[in-house]
């Protein structure tokens, strides 16, 4: 592991359960001699902020994770990045610009901005690194992507991911804030087609909990994954993705840990939805935001922007914002014109 660049003053944009599991993972480092990371978490809810001062742990996200006592608890968004040397964007896709536009004005133009987030900007279909580089120009810009569960990262379970950049030098860096015993990081200056990959495996997973919700077995689940990865890996490489991205961490890694996972919150959306619950009230159940969701129409308008077949990923968009029966969208699907793989 390097130690070129081992101290950190953090700020962590968004206190959900990546949030504070990337809190708990920084904060954890502090005990090793070689980091001395000084963490700040900001949420906009005030509610929340108190709940975590009061109990240090995250009641409805991360229940029983302890967050370690060198992180500070902020509702202020100016104290949060004061003299911060790298900030965490932990927030929905969704929300991306909004909190950039609000720290803009708040940040030197040596800040390391990195996002945590998956997803497509619905009004742009732009993706995250993108939305970032575009409000905070001056700042380096990295993701952090792959098989990443929060609840598991929060609890010490051996985890991969990887860090991308268009500069290889951010990318390490990023490597070098993350890097422990039991969270390994890898390089890469595929940023397009890394985003994508993490982007567009939500919508397969949901798919593939309508696909568990409607009683159909493993077989289907397999098929999904398969050629739902063939759907990616096709808009990836169009936008300027590299194939290979697509079958590493951030691609086939993700796809799988997302459509099996049992903490995979599109799977279980997707679940409700195939037993008949309708969309709205699944999306509550689930009450956090599920990303397969607001990325579903992003998706499908990239490929009808670009002309790239997309199957499943169109069939989800008309299931979710059509009204389409998820039965009648299977039999779609297996009944196209024959075709070689």
């Amino acid at each position: 592991m390097s130690n070129i660049t081992n101290d950190f003053n953090v700020a962590i944009i968004g206190a959900g359960s990546m949030g504070c599991a990337m809190a708990v993972h920084l904060g954890r480092q502090r005990n090793e001699a070689s980091f001395r990371h000084n963490i700040s978490l900001w949420s906009p809810m005030e509610d929340e902020i108190k709940m975590l001062m009061e109990h240090r742990e995250h009641l409805q996200r991360l229940p029983g994770v302890k967050l370690p006592d060198n992180i500070e608890f902020c509702f202020n968004l100016k104290e949060t990045v004061a003299g911060k040397n790298a900030v965490i964007m932990a927030v929905p896709s969704q929300k991306t610009r909004e909190n950039c536009r609000e720290i803009a004005d708040l940040l030197c133009p040596d800040v390391l901005v990195t996002t945590c987030s998956k997803g497509i900007e619905e009004d742009t279909g732009k993706l995250l690194a993108e939305i970032i580089k575009e409000e905070l120009p001056d700042n380096p810009v990295a993701v952090l992507s792959g098989p990443s569960h929060a609840e598991e990262i929060a609890r010490k379970v051996p985890t991969a991911v990887v860090a991308a950049s268009e500069d290889i030098n951010t990318a390490e860096k990023v490597q070098d804030l993350f890097m422990s015993n039991t969270f390994r990081v890898y390089t890469n200056t595929d940023v397009t087609g890394v985003e994508l990959g993490a982007s567009l495996k939500n919508v397969i997973a949901l798919c593939a909990g309508i696909a568990d919700g409607l009683g159909y077995g493993d077989n289907t689940k397999a098929a999904l994954m398969t050629r739902g990865m063939a759907e990616i890996s096709r808009l990836g490489v169009a936008m300027g993705g590299k194939a290979a991205t697509f079958f590493g961490l951030t691609g086939m890694g993700d796809l799988i840990v997302t459509c099996t996972s049992v903490h995979s919150r599109n799977r279980k959306a997707g679940v409700l939805i195939g037993q008949g619950m309708p969309i709205d009230d699944a999306l509550k159940k689930i009450n956090m935001v599920v990303e397969g969701y607001t990325t579903a129409k992003p998706a499908y308008m990239l490929g009808q922007k670009m002309d790239i077949d997309l199957p499943i990923i169109n069939k989800a968009y008309e299931i979710l914002f059509k009204g389409y029966d998820p039965k009648n969208a299977v039999m779609d699907l297996l009944e196209r014109d024959k075709k070689g793989e």
